[in-house]
């Protein structure tokens, strides 16, 4: 993921309201690729400081769209644009358990990492190409807003973990989500 892909990101969440869910999730997009290239370039603790910090934005990132963005998306993009969505964040939710399960420092955990940044990179893409337009034509500023604003609220409940079984299902990530954010919230507390 570029630095160019980031800034362009920032210039188009720029020319959104404030507070609009497309906004936020576009900077979260630009936040995401940053955050890949420091844990890239990183070596030892910082790596895996690095890491997870990402693990934390994906998985909260991930669990608030699924909840908030994808139902919308849905109506205004097409029920198989919303499900593809799921699917990927399902498989991502997959691979970042794998990394979250490997040391940092190995040469696999590159290597994977390197191909689940163009996997996310990929998704990125898709929404930004596909779900956001659709959003915005067929959304109010207001609505988006709130949506904006539920987005938020919904990261401070969603799990900072990956957990694939509840990943690409809202239905779970509702019945599961608060749970799960509030053992991984221990789980850091006490360390990995």
């Amino acid at each position: 993921m570029t630095a160019s892909a980031s800034d362009a990101e920032r210039a188009a969440a720029d020319l959104l309201p404030d507070g609009d869910v497309v906004a936020l999730l576009l900077e979260q997009h630009a936040r995401i690729r940053e955050l890949f290239t420091q844990v890239a370039r990183a070596t030892g603790p910082s790596r895996q400081r690095a890491f997870d910090d990402l693990r934390s934005l994906l998985a909260v990132h991930e669990a608030a769209e699924e909840l908030i963005v994808r139902p919308v998306a849905e109506k205004t993009a097409g029920t198989e644009e919303a499900e593809a969505r799921n699917a990927e964040e399902k498989e991502a939710g997959e691979v970042l358990k794998k990394l979250e399960g490997m040391d940092v420092s190995s040469p696999g955990f590159e290597t994977v990492l390197a191909e689940f940044e163009k996997a996310v990179s990929e998704h990125a893409g898709h929404e930004e190409r596909e779900e956001f337009p659709a959003i915005v034509a067929q959304c109010s500023v207001d609505q988006r807003r709130t949506m904006g604003a539920r987005l938020r609220r919904a990261e401070h409940l969603a799990p900072t973990h990956p957990h694939p079984t509840a990943a690409g299902s809202p239905a779970r990530l509702v019945l599961t989500g608060p749970f799960a954010a509030m053992m991984d919230e221990a789980r850091d507390a006490i360390g990995r």
